[in-house]
């Protein structure tokens, strides 16, 4: 006679030799911070035992919906995009859930189909939403619509603790700056972020910020715009130092647009940061890796998307994850007093 296989452990043989129900196991696999350790210890130990592995595709199909994440932007700056997919697998790691990465055309006239389209076919257990779109509440309509979960992510406050990750990014600029000013200089130019990203109008409330708190004037024609892209923080750069009157410091609103400004501050023949003194925001790897290392703000976006997705994978603990997070000032070798 033929040999049969021997039946593979199920969840709900796991939840009946540990005497709890299958949604503590899935809390258990998922890693649910509401659990005691007692209890966790129990199911680990069965699941051990049995040598229980979870099928989320079959869990899916009892459920109706899958164990996947989805991530969805349009975003120029690309490190930024990579930073918190990574956040986002860390969260997920050893977990049942995956991630799905969406970008989209945010001027595409089908963007709210493409988006309704993706949810739907995925059958997602939740969304993260990057900037610029995160800041539309039309798209947290259009989730609450679709039934999914979701998660925005914003330089300001867009929603309330359970659909948000938010950075202080205006605090943290205005402190950059207020650095340079406290080293002696007069004349801080800004290389802006694009049009329609709240991230920009934030940073450059901390730049204009920091300037009024000293009695300083909030000069335009020491704003150059830029679109956190390398060659776009060399074109801003270029417009703020080839002026009448160039400033002696330079924040650029993130770091490869600040890594831009260094590298047209060298073809001029400028020393940094003895002639022109240039701080970033995010704190990537760039930072550290030119020269001189950029001084900048710590953007925390990798521990943001931790949150944003355990939000997500475990929406009973959700008020209990963290949804402000501040940045920190990184100060480096692009700064120094100016020359008298």
């Amino acid at each position: 006679m033929p040999r049969t296989r021997e039946a593979k452990p199920t969840i709900n043989d796991v939840a009946r030799l540990s005497g709890v129900s299958k949604k503590t196991v899935s809390r258990v696999i998922n890693r649910s911070p509401l659990l005691n350790d007692a209890t966790r210890e129990k199911v680990e130990a069965v699941i051990a035992e049995l040598g229980y592995v979870p099928n989320p595709q079959a869990r899916a199909l009892a459920l109706r919906r899958n164990f996947v994440l989805g991530m969805i932007y349009d975003n120029p700056n690309a490190q930024m995009v990579l930073n918190f997919q990574e956040g986002v697998l860390d969260a997920i790691r050893d977990s049942e859930y995956a991630l799905v990465i969406h970008p989209v055309d945010r001027h595409s006239p089908a963007l709210f189909d493409d988006i309704r389209r993706f949810i739907e076919h995925q059958r997602l257990s939740g969304v993260m939403i990057l900037p610029p779109l995160s800041e539309n509440d039309a798209f947290a309509a259009l989730f609450d619509e679709l039934g999914c979960a979701y998660v925005r992510m914003g330089s300001a406050e867009l929603a309330d603790a359970v659909h948000l990750v938010q950075s202080n990014d205006r605090e943290g600029v205005r402190e950059a700056v207020a650095c340079l000013i406290g080293e002696g200089h007069r004349r801080i130019g800004l290389v802006e972020g694009p049009e329609g990203f709240r991230s920009a109008v934030e940073r450059r409330a901390g730049w204009r910020e920091a300037l009024e708190a000293h009695g300083l004037p909030c000069d335009e024609t020491l704003v150059a715009r830029g679109n956190y892209t390398f060659e776009t923080g060399k074109a801003a750069g270029a417009a703020l130092l080839d002026g009448p009157a160039p400033p002696t410091a330079i924040f650029a609103s993130n770091d490869v647009m600040a890594a831009g400004v260094v590298h047209v501050a060298r073809e001029r023949g400028l020393d940094v940061p003895q002639d022109l003194s240039v701080v970033g925001f995010d704190d990537t790897a760039i930072a550290a890796t030119i020269w001189p290392p950029l001084t900048t703000v710590r953007w925390p976006i990798r521990t943001m998307a931790r949150s944003a997705a355990r939000k997500l994978i475990h929406p009973e603990a959700a008020g209990r994850e963290q949804s402000r997070f501040p940045t920190e000032f990184v100060p480096r070798a692009s700064t120094a007093p100016p020359r008298r």
